[in-house]
């Protein structure tokens, strides 16, 4: 058996940023994960004057509720959640900011969000493209009330407003007219309360009072969507995995891409402080809705040639606006690895085959990379155009993974 130390959540590590930053006095993040995601965030906290001191393992950081700056230019990298969370935070608070990203971030969708900011009264303006970066607001806090959103690209809109909730005036009343990727709220909802703030959910309604939060002390769980590539690796050679901190009470809903290994033959093992899964010799084809774990999509379409029969990966219409269409860019390299592939809207099926070795696309997608690593288990000769660009969640993804499929290791 081999234990995988995986890195941290960059979704509870990016909610945690924003929490402790709106949270009254000095929150402790533990084991939060080092990236290029993570570290632009608390550099767009620092822009905005929040104090952010980083030591490894441990990242403390100095709250105020109404936020400290009075002016900012923040750019925000790649990070989605940095795009959207930041300049929610910087709503809520008493100032003129400016807020950009990079080129393919400023490809990816902002409407729906600044749009319900615009109905709670912020001023908010666009200063290119209509529903992307970059963008300014003349912040003067938000009053609450009632909002309707749509969710259904990217839950990040919903998680944006619940977050901000606590810091306005009278609440927000939030009706969620489509979701993607549920999950995720899940998260939210429950980092909230760790930070003091008391949501409530009936149904499509989100009720968040005006608490405000507290600081605290907060340790952030391993990162499910990571450990799928690991898990894969499993299912595919005939190892036995285990990754630690990631058991029952996890609240990462990616980690039910384990229970999609297990229907296709694989043995899985979840107590309350681990999950383990064991290759079996055998990959079965299945039908799969992936909606609420969107981000293991690439993980199974790259594992999905080795199964006995078709893969077939529905209601995943929101890979498409990720840090590229991720439905396109899995069906075009493993067409590029000779394998047999249709796509739909929001579908794609694989068929069974033996993969040949081929350069894999990235478009710069961090999840191209580490899923296509899997392929290259069993089809050597897979190389990549952008190797480095892993360091988005995991920088030493691909010295880990030397370690982790040296031929020593892989001997079941």
């Amino acid at each position: 058996m081999t234990v995988i130390d995986i890195p941290g959540s960059k979704s509870v590590t990016a909610r945690a940023l924003f929490l402790a930053a709106a949270a009254e006095g000095t929150s402790t993040l533990v084991r939060p994960l080092a990236s290029d995601d993570t570290e632009g965030f608390a550099e767009g906290l620092t822009a905005l004057g929040y104090e952010v001191e980083r030591a490894p393992g441990e990242w403390r950081v100095q709250g105020r509720p109404a936020g400290p700056a009075a002016t900012a230019d923040v750019h925000c990298r790649d990070g989605a959640t940095t795009a959207r969370f930041l300049p929610t935070l910087a709503a809520a608070g008493h100032g003129d900011f400016r807020f950009d990203a990079s080129a393919q971030m400023r490809r990816r969708p902002l409407a729906p969000l600044t749009g319900a900011l615009r109905a709670l009264g912020v001023d908010l303006r666009h200063e290119e493209a209509e529903g992307h970066h970059p963008l300014r607001i003349a912040a003067a806090g938000i009053k609450g009330g009632a909002v309707t959103l749509d969710a259904g690209q990217s839950s990040q809109y919903l998680t944006a407003l619940l977050m901000l909730g606590p810091l306005t005036a009278e609440g927000l009343t939030i009706t969620v007219t489509d979701l993607v990727s549920e999950p995720y709220v899940e998260i939210t909802l429950a980092m909230m309360r760790a930070f003091g703030a008391a949501p409530t959910r009936d149904g499509d309604v989100f009720t968040v009072p005006p608490t405000g939060y507290r600081a605290t002390t907060y340790a952030v769980e391993p990162d499910a969507s990571t450990a799928s590539y690991f898990f894969a690796a499993a299912a595919l050679t005939g190892r036995e995995v285990t990754v630690e901190g990631l058991g029952t009470g996890a609240l990462q809903g990616d980690l039910a891409f384990v229970e999609v290994l297990r229907r296709m033959g694989a043995d899985v093992r979840t107590d309350a402080h681990s999950t383990t899964v064991r290759g079996t010799g055998r990959l079965r084809g299945l039908t799969v809705n992936m909606r609420d774990i969107s981000d293991t999509m690439p993980t199974l379409a790259a594992l999905a040639p080795y199964a006995d029969g078709p893969v077939r990966i529905e209601d995943v219409a929101n890979t498409r606006v990720k840090e590229c269409d991720r439905l396109e860019a899995c069906a075009e390299n493993l067409r590029r690895l000779g394998i047999t592939v249709t796509t739909g809207p929001d579908r794609i099926e694989i068929l069974p085959g033996t993969p040949r070795a081929a350069g894999i696309t990235t478009y710069g997608d961090h999840r191209i990379v580490m899923s296509f690593a899997v392929t290259g288990l069993r089809t050597p000769g897979i190389s990549f155009d952008d190797p480095g660009c892993v360091r988005k969640t995991f920088p030493d993804f691909h010295a880990h993974w030397e370690k982790f499929t040296s031929p020593a290791q892989l001997a079941p």
